[in-house]
């Protein structure tokens, strides 16, 4: 039996992220019943929203129907980055409260992927940082392509707003989209800057690692780090099936994992595997093609790697070879999409 959590498990507190999109909705006026339509959540008294969640777990498959909810009914550009805008730190006790204290942006983003579970619960934010350059990037935790857009969105916009309020100035982050541009991208460059790049196949944030150490003048290490440890002596929800996979390929990308082993050291048959994937809107070769796209153009982006330092270190017979997969991947050659990284 798989133990890791999935869509229908009630994960996630409801007086924090959900409250938020709620409040946020009824404030501008949204009709309460068409917002909770199809959630499974009670009805709101006198539109409290905050009351009505409190104490109450929702599953990832209730969020993201309210936030499908949300869009749809104030179908408004803006309503994406103007929930970031109110994503972080949150109210989630330790975990806000060490974040509240970063005293570096390499202490915020560690806060982050080391809590990412109730920060945030729904994309999966993982760190690198490769010589000059440091990268931040996010994975479904739960199967939801119709909503990844607005997601990364307000996920992206938390962060970057939450840096900026607490190093008292805008820092230089580059974004990247997994995604084709939308035709106007007015909200992106308010919300984000202009340092933005769409079809890159990933959704990262990208900044020179000479930013992570700068002392931010709000930041108090002390207070972090104690608040950082009672966080994580009280984390207990169980990392999604998606993002338990996908660590467990990205540690094994360079030995052509297969589903017949994952499915044996997940402690399930493959039949199983399968089938819990497939309750995910995925399958056991899309997720291995996600990692090794986001491993090839950490390559390319970091290490200025090519087709050959690529083939080699994804185990692939030749550049060839590489080339061909990395097309049926992305539908793009290497060389193009590596070039639109580098510019």
């Amino acid at each position: 039996m798989i133990v890791h959590g999935g869509a229908g498990d009630s994960c996630i507190e409801a007086q924090h992220q959900p409250a938020l999109v709620l409040d946020y909705a009824l404030s501008r006026d949204a009709d309460p019943v068409a917002l909770l339509r199809g959630t499974g959540l009670p009805p709101l008294a006198d539109g409290a929203a905050l009351a009505a969640l409190t104490g109450r777990a929702v599953t990832p498959l209730q969020y993201l129907q309210l936030l499908d909810n949300a869009m749809r009914l104030l179908d408004s550009a803006d309503t994406s980055f103007m929930l970031g805008q109110q994503m972080l730190p949150g109210h989630d006790g330790a975990a806000s409260h060490a974040l509240l204290h970063a005293p570096t942006l390499r202490q915020a983003l560690h806060i982050l992927t080391a809590c990412a579970r109730r920060l945030s619960p729904l994309l999966r934010p993982r760190f690198k940082e490769e010589g000059a350059l440091a990268v931040l990037y996010w994975t479904d935790s739960y199967g939801a392509p119709s909503q990844l857009p607005a997601l990364v969105e307000m996920h992206m916009t938390a962060l970057a707003a939450l840096c900026r309020w607490l190093a008292g100035e805008r820092l230089p982050w580059r974004f990247c989209f997994n995604r084709a541009s939308p035709r106007h991208t007015e909200q992106h460059a308010a919300h984000l800057g202009g340092e933005l790049r769409f079809n890159c196949y990933l959704d990262a944030m990208l900044i020179p690692s000479a930013w992570l150490d700068r002392p931010w003048p709000r930041g108090n290490a002390t207070a972090a780090a104690l608040a950082l440890r009672t966080a994580e002596r009280d984390a207990c929800t169980p990392p999604s099936l998606l993002d338990a996979l996908y660590d467990y390929l990205l540690e094994r990308v360079r030995c052509a994992p297969t589903l017949d082993q994952a499915a044996a050291d997940f402690g399930v048959s493959p039949a199983t595997m399968k089938r819990h994937l497939a309750r995910h809107g995925s399958h056991f070769q899309a997720e291995l093609d996600q990692v090794r796209t986001h491993v090839a153009l950490y390559l390319f982006q970091t290490r200025r790697a090519d087709n050959d330092d690529v083939a080699a270190y994804l185990g692939f017979h030749d550049a060839a070879n590489f080339r061909r997969s990395f097309k049926r991947w992305t539908g793009q050659t290497p060389a193009l999409l590596r070039d639109m990284l580098l510019t």
